[in-house]
């Protein structure tokens, strides 16, 4: 694991604040070891993740400080973006560079692939898809993940599941020792396994494939550049309020004063047509939960439209849902 200095990092925060961090994670750490970390920096355990990037990956790790965590339901399911290099003439056992070579294409085979075979390879690949996720992913069977079944010496076949690839973009090729390797940007929905695409692209192309690096650039609204390294980690300055975090992520319902003390108790508040529109919501109180904001920006709470009321879904604390 990278080290880091302690020192340089600041803005404890306590059992009060709440809020999401954007943190930049280096490569050789794991989305846990950048939880446990900020848990010392922010001074409270209630620190959580949404999505788990690999030790090999760098990039974006969204993290839910305090009663903020519950906001991280919305944030998993969330679309991302990566960007990734694809090396061609090597398949892995782990489809990326960590695993051990299962087989090599000859330097002839792999210099002989043409533009035009690699870009229907990766056209096949995009838009809604079936994929087999890796076998050594986070993937439960059984009660057990996936990756720890691979690593006892069992054999592991997950099945397909569908997944959209939106964007499956070419940036560069390099040829280095022999391999073939594409600088690609993918922008998918949640649950797509950039390693797994890297497999299948060098099976069509009958070389092998797998992943040499992995980036992630965006989660849904939150981009890779607002992030903080983990190394200059400055959480007090970093956090985006829950008020904030919770109208980048759902609809945003103002309240009178009286419908924020209604639904601070758990009563349902009567909304007209207008207020569901400016929700994001349709008249049959479609378009999921929406964040309530009181008059002074405190976020209440999530609420969801039940004909012409909402409803309380989760309230936040008054002390911590304050910006």
């Amino acid at each position: 694991m990278a080290r880091v200095n302690e020192q340089a990092a600041q803005g404890k925060v306590g059992a009060t604040a709440s809020g999401l961090l954007l943190v930049d994670k280096p490569q050789g750490w794991t989305s846990h070891d950048a939880v446990a970390r900020t848990r010392r920096l922010a001074g409270t355990r209630k620190v959580g993740h949404a999505g788990t990037l690999d030790p090999m990956a760098t990039g974006l790790l969204i993290l839910g400080i305090n009663s903020s965590t519950r906001l991280l339901t919305y944030v998993v399911g969330l679309d991302k973006e990566y960007r990734a290099t694809i090396r061609l003439g090597a398949a892995t056992t782990t489809d990326d560079a960590e695993g051990e070579e299962l087989t090599r294409a000859s330097v002839a085979v792999v210099a002989a692939l043409s533009p035009h075979a690699i870009t229907a390879g990766i056209a096949a690949l995009t838009g809604d898809i079936a994929q087999q996720p890796s076998s050594v992913s986070a993937i439960k069977v059984d009660g057990k993940r996936a990756y720890a079944l691979v690593r006892a010496g069992e054999t592991v076949d997950l099945p397909a599941r569908p997944v959209t690839v939106s964007t499956f973009e070419l940036l560069s090729t390099t040829t280095v020792d022999g391999f073939l390797d594409l600088e690609v940007r993918v922008e998918c929905s949640s649950g797509t396994y950039i390693r797994a695409l890297a497999r299948d692209l060098g099976a069509d192309l009958a070389v092998g494939g797998h992943l040499t690096s992995l980036r992630r650039t965006r989660i849904g609204p939150f981009r890779i550049e607002a992030a903080q390294p983990l190394a200059e980690l400055d959480v007090a300055a970093g956090l985006i309020g829950p008020t904030d975090a919770a109208t980048r992520l759902l609809g945003r319902l103002d309240l009178t004063e009286q419908q924020a003390i209604d639904l601070g108790h758990g009563k349902r508040i009567a909304v007209d047509a207008a207020s569901r529109t400016v929700a994001g919501q349709g008249d049959d109180g479609s378009g999921g939960p929406v964040a309530a904001i009181a008059p002074d920006g405190r976020l209440v709470g999530l609420v969801e439209f039940r004909g012409d009321h909402a409803k309380s879904l989760l309230n936040f604390p008054r002390d911590e849902a304050a910006e």
